[in-house]
């Protein structure tokens, strides 16, 4: 074979892995992509106030451990063909499935009502009342999970998930100290020392990188989506994909607030948005547009976990593939998320700040059960067979589970004993 043949079969082989790619991609994009959402958004623009480039190194570290957790869902629900609810339900029973499924649909409704704060604030630059972008957001999802096809829905949520990627060219506009980012950014190290506010502040980045939606979310989606235990590798990929996308976006929003904001007292994403106006008004703008695909994204994903998730326990048809009319509570149950949480964004002097930071830090509270149930059921050889959890991945896992558990128990020590730590 000349050089010239050896070119052309590499070149054939590598655009149509590409082609096998882009065709069973979608549930780990958006998950990890959508994990990006308005209270993310906050949580990081509020880090970069707060703290500058000085935990760029543990939003690194949170990229790893949002995979191995990601990826057993795309193995459980390969394999099973069962959303995590009707998982949950038939191994443990219903006691904890209507423990984790009520926990989970608390936890769902506030991150919802935190994607409209988002999404509100990011318009209201553009002086878009806060009622009409509710009444819009709520009608162009609906419009856009009742096509009648997953495929549909998923080719239009990956083209949001793209522009989340804006916070990108947002910090190349501001031009950064690279040397700086890397001084300060990459060695570990707790800005202020160990206290309730920094412990605070890593639950809510925790909260917001991993959460107990996008478990529920990615192993209904891939059932929906009919992938089975052959694209079980592909799902590994697409979910390394996302959760390397991730972690891009909120090195680059921490960035851009590290370096415009640093030492500013900033609440939540609209108000870096109104600080950073004044200083780049091009890169404030960027932000908003940002900062509402976000809420977008977030809100969309978020609705879907819980219909898809009481569509498994109650027996409802509960797939983007049926029609309004084939699955009707399925559908009401979305609407009804939304027009609740975009509600409670319009109720006079509602206090939505404290909400969108504590629902990330009540999240990560509740994420070590959701971890827990995970584990156990990636072990249960009946269910999964060969693709159980291996040593390796109960090691990283459990260490996971623990390292939450230790932080949050941190942050209930220091804000009990503040001067504990000095």
């Amino acid at each position: 074979m000349d050089l010239l043949s050896k070119f052309y079969f590499n070149y054939s082989r590598i655009i149509k892995t590409i082609k096998i790619y882009l065709l069973l991609a979608g549930p780990g994009l958006i998950v990890m992509i959508a994990d990006n959402d308005a209270g993310g958004i906050t949580t990081y623009a509020a880090t970069g106030a707060k703290f500058g480039y000085n935990l760029i190194w543990f939003l690194v570290l949170l990229g790893p451990v949002a995979y191995f957790v990601q990826e057993m869902t795309v193995r459980l629900g390969a394999v099973t063909k069962h959303g995590h609810a009707e998982a949950i339900f038939s191994a443990f029973g219903s006691f904890w499935g209507w423990f984790s499924l009520l926990d989970l649909s608390i936890v769902n409704w506030l991150t919802m009502v935190t994607e409209f704060i988002g999404m509100t604030a990011a318009l209201s630059i553009f002086r878009v009342p806060p009622v009409i972008t509710v009444i819009i957001v709520v009608f162009v999802m609906l419009g856009i999970v009742m096509s009648g096809r997953y495929w549909t829905w998923e080719k239009i949520t990956m083209a949001f998930c793209v522009v989340n990627l804006i916070y990108i060219p947002a910090a190349f506009l501001i031009h950064p100290s690279v040397s700086d980012i890397f001084r300060a950014g990459i060695i570990p190290n707790f800005p202020g020392g160990l206290n309730g506010e920094l412990f605070f502040f890593l639950m809510a980045n925790i909260g917001t990188t991993i959460a107990p939606w996008m478990i529920f979310f990615q192993q209904s989606a891939v059932v929906d989506k009919q992938m089975k235990e052959k694209d079980i590798p592909w799902g590994k990929v697409d979910t390394a994909v996302g959760s390397f996308f991730t972690v891009v976006v909120a090195v680059f929003v921490l960035i851009v607030t590290g370096t415009l904001l640093f030492g500013q007292n900033i609440s939540d994403a609209g108000a870096a948005i109104v600080a950073i106006m004044p200083i780049n008004s091009y890169v404030g703008v960027l932000f908003a547009i940002g900062l509402f695909d976000a809420g977008f994204l977030g809100a969309i994903c978020i609705a879907l976990t819980s219909s898809w998730a009481f569509g498994e326990v109650f027996g409802w048809a509960h797939s983007l593939n049926y029609k309004v009319k084939e699955a009707f509570w399925f559908y009401i149950f979305y609407f009804f998320g939304l027009i609740t949480a975009g509600a409670v964004v319009l109720i006079p002097g509602a206090p939505l700040v404290l909400i969108t930071l504590f629902v990330q830090v009540i999240a990560v509270t509740l994420l070590p059960a959701a971890l827990v149930f995970l584990i156990i059921l990636l072990n249960n050889e009946e269910i999964m067979g060969k693709y159980k959890n291996t040593l390796f991945d109960n090691i990283t896992n459990i260490s996971i589970v623990m390292c939450i558990i230790l932080i949050s128990t941190l942050y209930g020590i220091s804000t009990l004993f503040p001067n504990l730590f000095g």
